[in-house]
């Protein structure tokens, strides 16, 4: 059942990149500290990539145990390994090549050249059942219980590869599935579905600026999922929405508190 997200408003992108970012740090060390290792999903876009660059120049950085920590994907566009566009390339640039994580533990979605060629139903299998051993028993819906699971919110309301109305955000079985005529390029992607984002702890909702306000007020008013795929992305014990000025310019104020600065 969700709950309705809770809101933090910075000033500006910069702002809440470093925030969030910080966050994050947090999250990753109270887990590693509780349980002795960490799992995250990261996103890509201009606010995923800006917060993996402010994590990477963040002096907290070095709280986080890299080697226990596992790295997973919301979604990829299906690309030959390196091509600059793949989230994988973007996130390696931002932050994953400048700290030490156990390649075992970067959990990469395929690339258009590996060893499904260019069947993206199969990659989507094989990552599917990747995600699926390493679920343990606390686990929900067959992959691992994620301590958070980010998304940049679309001017769309798209989030991951899941895009208004196309068969992707209806699926409720599988955990991650392939999307063809994406109405961004490139047009083939592989993404995780509704029921695998909903298994993380928490799952936080990026979005920064004026591009996004009408997205983010649309995912707040009570829309479907299928109609506003971020409506429907929400997290077992919280669900964030992290937002600048801009990108929150269209809520009521009595919504939110904004941030420190």
């Amino acid at each position: 059942m969700s709950t309705p997200p809770q809101l933090v408003v910075h000033r500006d992108k910069d702002l809440m990149a470093q925030a969030a970012a910080a966050r994050l740090i947090t999250k990753i060390v109270d887990a590693q500290a509780s349980a002795g290792s960490a799992s995250v999903v990261l996103t890509g876009g201009r606010n995923g990539n800006g917060l993996l660059a402010a994590l990477r120049d963040a002096p907290a950085r070095d709280a986080v145990d890299w080697s226990r920590l596992d790295l997973w994907w919301g979604d990829e566009r299906f690309l030959p390994a390196g091509d600059p566009e793949r989230n994988e390339t973007q996130a390696r640039e931002a932050l994953l090549d400048a700290v030490p994580l156990d390649p075992k533990r970067v959990h990469a979605m395929p690339t258009s050249n590996g060893p499904y060629g260019d069947d993206a139903e199969a990659a989507a299998a094989a990552y599917a059942a990747e995600l699926a051993a390493a679920a343990g028993p606390e686990s929900h819906a067959g992959v691992p219980a994620f301590d958070v699971l980010m998304l940049g919110v679309g001017p769309d309301t798209h989030v991951a590869s899941l895009f208004p109305e196309l068969p992707a955000v209806r699926e409720t079985e599988r955990t991650v599935v392939a999307v063809h005529g994406a109405p961004k390029p490139p047009p083939t992607r592989i993404t995780l579905t509704l029921p695998a984002i909903r298994a993380a702890r928490e799952v936080w909702l990026l979005a920064a600026g004026e591009d996004k306000a009408e997205a983010v007020a649309i995912t707040l008013s009570g829309a479907g999922e299928v109609q506003a795929p971020a409506a429907g992305a929400y997290g077992r014990s919280r669900t964030l929405m992290l937002l600048d000025s801009t990108a929150a310019s269209r809520l009521p104020r009595d919504l939110y508190a904004p941030a420190s600065p």
